[in-house]
């Protein structure tokens, strides 16, 4: 498997949630020297005060305290036990910096975040240093209403003069909110200082209509391009953003594909989606290469009986792997190879590369890495349905499954640096 060392001679440090959506619960899992070790983190019961928001989880620190943001006070707590109904909310970490932005949706209903925005949208919240004890809370920052997702620019080699602004795509206005990130810009640092409307005329009756149907649900900048490039998933195309004026420069057709992601090299935004309508047996998933510096198609394929659920890059970008999971007719699950991981090389850009498709017993929630010598050894899945975390080569080689629970609907994983 071209280890140094063998895999169970690689020290790591995982933490391991699982839950319903509705409350959950952490174990630590460890392995020094050969031996292997789990800690559950003791569970609180859960609120019955449901009139009180719930505890936002925001990490866990290297001697195992869970950090928790109070949305009310904004006061950061850290406990040596896991609230079991703690909103464990969609992080995305900003990796130029030592700040993580949450994600708020807002209530089901409306969209709204009532108690930070009240009729007016929802939010995101910004916290440096989440898995320490020097996490420290920043902002709650109101937004257009949900689902959101999260990018941001930054300065590049190539484009030294890009600013650095935080993208937030809202699904339900059809709006993306650009936000300084700037710790340098005192009067504008962490707030709303664009809103941009991804409404097409020629896609639906109105004028400049907030909400409308764009639904934007794909989000990337390239360090190469210097460009934003948000997917409109309801109108079938890719906006160009420039950083620098907020303006729409160009619209792509993109029609079929429902998210995007940047390669590490930052030249190609590669789109994935699925075709649930060509064939009532089978949902084909796609892949789609778009180049930056031409803004043209270089490479398409369609992957049979798979719905990709999420994707990762392992650290030094050489590896793309894509999770799946159940989407389409009672008849297209039938087919559906819902454990797969696709892993891909990367160094085959433009071209879509297949090195492997590993069958893991259940889907995978989400991935985790470690490294020697700068390079990856081992890679974590957490399967849900059985409880158990998932461990494999760099490659995607199946070497061993670790029990760590109950069958339960969601889980995640992440490395714990000691």
């Amino acid at each position: 498997m071209g280890f140094n060392v063998t895999h169970q001679k690689i020290n790591f440090s995982l933490a391991y949630y699982s839950g319903d959506r509705k409350t959950g619960s952490i174990t630590v899992v460890e392995r020094v020297n050969g031996e292997t070790t789990q800690m559950n983190i003791e569970v609180m019961p859960e609120s019955t005060d449901h009139d009180k928001s719930k505890a936002i989880f925001i990490g866990l620190t290297s001697d195992k305290n869970v950090v928790l943001l109070d949305p009310e006070t904004k006061g950061l707590l850290f406990k040596s036990h896991f609230p079991a109904d703690a909103f464990a909310a969609h992080k995305y970490s900003d990796n130029n910096t030592n700040r993580s932005w949450f994600m708020n949706d807002g209530d089901k209903a409306t969209g709204n975040d009532t108690l930070n925005c009240g009729n007016n949208g929802s939010s995101v919240t910004v916290i440096e240093n989440t898995d320490t004890h020097e996490a420290k809370y920043l902002k709650t920052i109101c937004v257009g209403r949900g689902h959101h997702q999260a990018n941001f620019s930054f300065p590049s080699v190539e484009h030294p003069d890009t600013p650095k602004q935080a993208y937030i795509s809202n699904l339900k206005d059809g709006t993306v909110s650009v936000i300084d990130n700037d710790p340098d810009h005192n009067d504008t640092y962490l707030t709303v200082i664009e809103t941009i409307v991804l409404f097409e005329p020629e896609k639906e009756e109105g004028s400049d209509s907030v909400p409308n149907n764009s639904f934007p649900h794909g989000l990337v900048f390239s360090s190469v391009s210097g460009k934003v490039y948000n997917l409109n998933n309801g109108y079938g195309t890719i906006a160009i953003i420039n950083p620098k004026t907020h303006q729409i420069e160009q619209r792509i057709k993109f029609k079929g594909h429902s998210n995007l992601f940047m390669s590490p090299c930052g030249r190609y935004v590669i789109g994935r989606g699925a075709d649930r309508k060509s064939d009532a047996n089978h949902v084909v998933a796609k892949l789609t290469v778009l180049d930056v510096t031409n803004n043209e198609i270089v490479d398409s394929v369609n992957i049979p009986d798979i719905y990709i659920s999420k994707y990762f890059f392992n650290p030094e970008g050489s590896r793309l792997y894509l999770t799946t999971s159940s989407s389409g007719s009672d008849e297209q699950k039938a087919n559906l190879k819902t454990d797969a991981l696709l892993v891909y090389d990367m160094s085959a850009l433009p071209k879509i590369k297949r090195i492997n498709e590993v069958r893991l017993g259940s889907s995978s929630g989400t991935l985790d890495f470690a490294q020697q010598d700068d390079e990856t050894q081992l890679m974590f899945s957490s399967n849900a349905a059985e409880g158990a975390i998932a461990v494999m080569g760099k490659d995607g080689h199946l070497l061993e499954k670790i029990t760590v629970g109950e069958s339960m609907a969601h889980s995640r994983l992440w490395m714990i640096n000691n």
